[in-house]
Order: structure tokens, then sequence, then C-alpha cells
């Protein structure tokens, strides 16, 4: 998929077309779903988390974090990627907005997609990112790559969804946001 046909099925959503909304709760964080742009493919950016953190160290996960009061969502989803990784806003065509994705943790994740062009180099904050990785688009736009499972967690069966890609495993929230971009993307505009 190239990028005028990902900008097309990705804006034709109601989701997109929503506005931004400030924080009113300190459980609420928002993500940037980096899509970057190489002319004629499309591959997602994610970022694998320190080992020390507290909430989901080594995971993967997409640039974010938790939403200052009074702060719009999309703004905090774009000053956490320069955090995290470096990334200038300014280099960020946000498209969008998909729907808010809930966490077992008790968060309520507000996923922002955003196109970008390649970067010459990413600068990590070693304190929260461990490393970034790309993923082809195309991958996760194959449902075999696209996964779901059951698992017994704080108490009460949870459903999770999973992507795994070479040596990586992108499960919970992150494959969870992923899904739902990729049935946007798919669902028939006819």
């Amino acid at each position: 998929m190239q990028v005028a046909e990902f900008r097309y099925r990705f804006l034709l959503q109601p989701a997109a077309k929503a506005g931004s909304i400030p924080s009113t709760d300190e459980q609420q964080a928002a993500v940037l779903v980096p899509v970057i742009d190489y002319g004629d493919k499309l591959h997602i950016l994610f970022t694998q988390r320190a080992l020390h953190l507290r909430h989901h160290p080594g995971q993967i996960s997409f640039p974010g974090g938790r939403i200052e009061l009074n702060e719009l969502s999309a703004d905090a989803a774009l000053r956490e990627a320069n955090e995290e990784i470096g990334l200038l806003p300014t280099e960020v065509e946000l498209l969008g907005r998909l729907p808010m994705q809930a966490t077992s943790t008790g968060f309520t994740i507000q996923p922002w997609v955003g196109l970008l062009k390649p970067q010459r180099s990413w600068k990590l904050q070693a304190d929260e990112v461990a490393g970034i990785f790309e993923v082809p688009l195309t991958h996760f736009l194959a449902q075999e790559n696209r996964h779901q499972f059951s698992l017994p967690l704080r108490g009460k069966l949870q459903h999770l969804h999973a992507m795994p890609y070479q040596d990586k495993f992108i499960w919970g929230a992150t494959a969870a946001i992923l899904h739902r971009l990729c049935l946007q993307l798919a669902a028939d505009r006819s």
C-alpha cells in the first residue's frame, strides 16, 4: 500500500475526523502510530521499552505516554514521540485518531496515526526506550499475521491480540491498536 491509498482509506473513516480531547484523568495516555512513507511502501515504527521501567518493561509499543492535565491528546502523543525518539512534531502529518484502547492496567490510550518521511537518525531516550525497529505495513494487513488469544489476567479472562514479526512479539494494547488500524484500512468502501 502506498501513501496516497493509505491516506484515502484512513481519512474516510469517521474516527479519524474526531478532534483532540483534553485530559481530565491521570490514567489517560496517548500514543503516536508512526507510519513511515518510503514512497513505494509504508512501514510502522515501534519502540521497545527499557527493561527497568515499572509499567510494561521490555514490551514493544508505540511512542507515547501519560497525557498531562488539560493537555490535548494529540499534543501529548507528539510530545512523547519527541521525548522518546527525537521525532520533531513538525516532521509528522497527523491524519487522525483511532478509537480509544483500554489496557488491563487501567489506562485508556488515545492512538494518533501520523505520516512521516524516513528520518536520518533517531535520538532515543535511554531511560525509557531500549531500541526501535520498523515493520512493513503489509505484514499486518495480512490476516494470517494477526492473532487473538485469551489469558487469565488480574482476576478475569482477557482477550488479547498478538502479531509476531521475525524475533519480535507485538501483543496487548499495541497489537490491538494495529488490529483496529488494519480493519479500518481494509474496510469495504463500495
